[in-house]
């Protein structure tokens, strides 16, 4: 039986994998609320809150999603990580903040050009309904206006503190129809960062949502 611990992404908290836990029967599963609100909290306060959550548990994989993805690599020093899967997520590099990422990875180019592709303003504010739930369920979508807060600055300000990712085996999915994190840009990102081709999923940036069973049966196998 292995841990499972999920991490959500910013601005939000534990109920974004309520669809997929159900899905892991058979397994230890922890879903920790992220000190997202909390200004006092980066990345380090965040891994410390998860390994909180996991304890005494062994055997654990860390599975991220979006900007968990500079979360997950700080707790191979803090539990007994077996595996770390990657669910459209940030991929940082040493001393990259995640404010910086956006324009040090490419995403905010690669991103530009594939919204005027798509005949969407780049220029417009962010409609979540468009960026993050154009392909989740409308009850879903509706439901999961509770579970939105607003991300404190201090993650997005810290430089991340590791030389190098972790040498743990590391899987990412990438999502195609990833409206935030295009797909070709993001395959290229996987390949440079950490040396891995990553695996596809047909659907937008928040599988756990739009596609919980293909997600789960990918964490499983």
């Amino acid at each position: 039986m292995s841990t499972f611990l999920l991490l959500h992404g910013a601005g939000s908290d534990s109920w974004y994998w309520h669809r997929v836990v159900p899905l892991l029967d058979g397994h230890d599963v922890v879903t920790p609320d992220l000190p997202v609100t909390d200004e006092r909290c980066g990345f380090e306060e965040y891994a410390d809150s998860a390994a909180a959550a996991v304890g005494a548990r062994e055997d654990v994989v860390v599975v991220a999603q979006s900007i968990a993805g500079y979360v997950a690599p700080l707790l191979v020093d803090r539990l007994p990580v077996r595996e770390i899967r990657l669910v459209a997520a940030m991929t940082p590099k040493p001393g990259e903040s995640a404010g910086e990422w956006w324009e040090t990875s490419g995403q905010t180019t690669a991103h530009r050009k594939a919204e005027l592709a798509a005949g969407r303003d780049p220029d417009a504010d962010i409609d979540p309904f468009v960026t993050f739930l154009h392909d989740v369920p409308a009850e879903i979508a509706e439901a999961g206006g509770q579970h939105v807060f607003a991300q404190a600055s201090r993650p997005f300000q810290d430089p991340w503190p590791l030389a190098a990712w972790p040498g743990v085996p590391t899987r990412f999915l990438l999502c195609t129809q990833d409206r935030l994190f295009p797909a070709a840009w993001q395959r290229r990102l996987v390949r440079e960062r950490l040396g891995v081709t990553a695996e596809e999923i047909d659907c937008g940036h928040l599988p756990a949502l739009a596609r919980p069973a293909e997600l789960a049966a990918w964490l499983l196998g």
